[in-house]
């Protein structure tokens, strides 16, 4: 199973993106997991987590230098979500689904 982390501002909107697309990964049959967590926990979970592939949400895009630098460090891949794949409606969600499968 491939893991995927989105990191953003609170975890709100990027726990549903989360949740709306891990079920499409299912759906297509594909044993990929998203989760999602607030930009506070983001430095320490790309050190130490087992991800496979970080992204950085549209509203926390001021961290992905930052992160992007860290990730080549520990040989992650960290990645910016561009606006349109980062709308809870299924061309967003296919949009979200198609970056995770380009980057992993």
């Amino acid at each position: 199973m491939k893991k995927v982390l989105i990191i953003c501002a609170a975890g709100m909107s990027s726990s549903m993106m989360a949740s709306k697309t891990t079920d499409l990964f299912k759906q297509k049959g594909h044993d990929i997991e998203v989760e999602a967590v607030p930009a506070t926990e983001g430095e320490q979970l790309i050190r130490s987590s087992d991800f496979d592939l970080f992204l950085i949400s549209p509203q926390t895009k001021m961290y992905l230098d930052q992160f992007k630098a860290i990730g080549v460090e520990v040989g992650k891949p960290v990645v910016g979500i561009p606006f349109q794949a980062y709308i809870p409606i299924p061309s967003g969600i296919e949009k979200m689904a198609d970056l995770i499968t380009d980057n992993l």
